[in-house]
């Protein structure tokens, strides 16, 4: 991902300032170069290896909000000073509303529960998962990390899933397109269609929280998965295939409002693979599906 960023880019890359030594000011500074390079959620994703080991605790929302801050004053390309706007605004969040909601809306026991079918073994279901929420063999790009990923069609994949970490919750139209600084790529916006699914992650909390805030989204979208990092998240796999960008835009707005990472709004953003394996070995364990509300909506 690096090797094609000019070369003062990686300078900078190569030498993240300790704890005490302005880490939140470096991530802005880098940020700001890095949005003519990389998507948002690469941006994240390589700010927070690069921070991992600087003395101190760097939460991803820390991450995000640099990126995000760092976007109107993004560099580009034959401009020294002048502004872009890509990225919505995201608004902060409701503290008093989320805490209401997780009081009120049930746990991780429930939305299992409520998941129809339930996973009762302890074996991968990757395959059957990923036939049900992408039906009719397209393109996918899957990855093992955020820098191995391939995009091949559905049948190309058969028998490999369960032991991926990563998947972009969209159908791609090519094989490969163009990254924002022209280079050709499998894992592009470029070449991602239109959305299938909407992730909302939730990284904040414990993970009955989480799944009080996915049961709640649930009322307003089609929760379709709800997917375990193998970490400390859960993720919600919400159904917006065919429904209008401004409506889209209105329920994750609303989910970041209660604390979800706006960094899956990234319509390319690679997220964890239903019942796939992380890196380190944890499954990426499904609590719920709902394939009848997905069928219902087809």
């Amino acid at each position: 991902m690096t090797d094609q960023l000019p070369p003062f880019v990686q300078d900078m890359l190569s030498a993240p300032p300790r704890a005490g030594e302005g880490v939140h000011r470096w991530l802005f500074q880098v940020a700001r170069q890095l949005h003519a390079h990389l998507l948002t959620g690469e941006i994240v994703n390589l700010l927070e290896g690069r921070v991992a080991n600087c003395g101190r605790f760097v939460p991803r929302q820390e991450i995000v909000s640099a990126v995000q801050n760092a976007l109107p004053f993004a560099w580009q390309h034959g401009s020294q000073s002048q502004p872009i706007h890509f990225a919505p605004k995201w608004p902060s969040v409701n503290q008093k509303q989320r805490e209401a909601i997780i009081r009120g809306s049930g746990e991780l026991a429930d939305l299992w529960e409520f998941s129809k079918p339930r996973i009762k073994d302890g074996e991968a279901h990757t395959e059957q998962i990923i036939d049900r929420l992408f039906p009719d063999g397209p393109l996918l790009c899957c990855g093992k990390l955020n820098s191995d990923f391939d995009t091949r069609p559905r049948e190309d994949w058969r028998g490999e899933l369960s032991g991926l970490q990563f998947i972009v919750p969209s159908a791609m139209s090519a094989v490969t397109g163009k990254t924002k600084d022209g280079r050709e790529s499998k894992h592009a916006l470029d070449n991602t269609a239109r959305r299938r699914f909407l992730v909302c992650e939730f990284d904040n909390g414990e993970v009955d929280d989480h799944a009080a805030l996915l049961i709640h989204l649930g009322g307003y979208a089609p929760l379709v998965c709800a997917v375990h990092s193998g970490g400390k998240s859960l993720h919600g796999w919400f159904y917006v295939h065919g429904q209008l960008d401004e409506k889209i835009l209105r329920f994750f707005r609303y989910a970041v409002s209660l604390g979800a990472d706006p960094a899956t709004w990234t319509r390319s953003q690679l997220v964890r693979m239903p019942d796939g394996v992380r890196d380190d070995g944890k499954r990426q364990t499904v609590f719920f599906l709902n394939f009848s509300s997905l069928e219902a909506i087809r």
